[in-house]
């Protein structure tokens, strides 16, 4: 069976010694020495100033929402995964949805200033497959307004543009740590901010508001992670270099193999000097195409997925809005399957299927 993802584990010696560690300490939450290990290293390995290791990615929208005690109308996109919508609401929130570029799949930012009115507190934008947003132009909306920048970057461990990490962009970055991620700490995320004082209040935010054992400091929930995913991510980590060579050379050999093939591929944003191919997307010419694409692959044992799909302007909790690119987009869009030890063989296979059946696919 070949899915859509498969997890990296390292080698379960090195995860095992970390483990043995955790129990001689017996200390397995509540900011342990390995969570404060992994911080510093990806501070490190992605040349940032400031991170904090959360639970899960959409707690880290969440935070970001709450620190900037975010109010009104929060202009987002309808083409991401379900969190980034669904974040927004339960902030009590109100998404308003600008549609998005057909080439980048991303916010189109051309559109973006027509949605703002005087109850629009902040722009949170998603880079689409770890592919960067146009952040200049967005950023200059956003300075123009007086709004917040929120970027939902779950996919883009690595993804590098003009020479910084995409995580330095926007007021926070907010990140999945998810194991179908690039890297990954079983379950995790993180918040990234240049503002000392929205790190703070993040912190705060992590940790039910405790400034000390017996004293808060404002409202607060439990997003803190543990020493088990921290050491996941330290053991992860080590091998970071080769996951992301082999993803190139894996997301080219794809692009390579089905050139001629009658599908449309994502446009990555120009400026961008390290794209970390974390997902490989073909969009076909209709629905029918992609189902019949979906049926003939499962037949075979092999799952690509349907990311994202629905386009979220569509879900029962949002107020209806027409987004007509990002509705025809998310109904032709498949992923297909790309994982570290995912073999040229099983690339072969799988470009080998849609070409046999492309007449099918048309």
């Amino acid at each position: 069976m070949i899915n859509v993802t498969k997890t990296f584990l390292p080698p379960v010696e090195e995860y095992q010694a970390y483990v043995r560690s955790i129990f001689q300490r017996s200390w397995l939450t509540n900011n342990g020495p390995l969570l404060n290990e992994l911080e510093e290293k990806l501070k490190e390995y992605l040349s940032v100033q400031n991170l904090l290791f959360l639970s899960n990615g959409t707690v880290a929208i969440q935070i970001a929402i709450k620190a900037f005690e975010l109010s009104g109308e929060i202009i987002t996109t309808p083409f991401s995964y379900v969190a980034t919508t669904s974040s927004i609401v339960w902030e009590q929130c109100k998404p308003i949805f600008v549609d998005i570029n057909p080439f980048s799949l991303n916010i189109d930012y051309l559109k973006i200033e027509e949605a703002i009115n005087e109850r629009t507190s902040a722009i949170l934008a998603t880079h689409v497959f770890g592919n960067p947003c146009n952040v200049e132009k967005i950023q200059r909306i956003a300075d123009k307004y007086g709004l917040k920048v929120i970027y939902d970057a779950a996919h883009c461990f690595g993804t590098i543009y003009k020479g910084k990490s995409i995580f330095e962009y926007g007021n926070v970055s907010t990140t999945s740590f998810h194991a179908t991620k690039l890297f990954h700490t079983g379950e995790g995320g993180a918040v990234f901010t240049n503002n000392p004082e929205i790190l703070r209040k993040m912190s705060l935010l992590r940790n039910f508001g405790h400034t000390s054992p017996v004293s808060f400091d404002g409202i607060g929930i439990n997003a803190k992670n543990s020493e088990l995913h921290a050491a996941m991510g330290i053991c992860v980590l080590k091998y970071m270099d080769e996951i992301q060579e082999k993803r190139k050379t894996q997301w080219d050999y794809y692009k390579n193999k089905l050139s001629n093939l009658e599908v449309n591929f994502i446009e990555i944003t120009e400026g961008t000097d390290n794209y970390n191919s974390s997902y490989f997307p073909i969009i076909f010419k209709t629905e029918k195409c992609l189902l019949n694409a979906v049926g003939l692959f499962n037949s075979k044992n092999i799952f690509p997925r349907r990311y994202f799909y629905p386009s979220l302007n569509t879900v029962n909790y949002v107020d209806s809005q027409q987004c007509p690119i990002s509705e025809s987009i998310s109904k032709r869009i498949l992923c297909l399957p790309l994982y570290h030890d995912l073999s040229l063989k099983e690339q072969d296979m799988i470009c080998e299927i849609l070409y046999t059946n492309q007449n099918e696919l048309l």
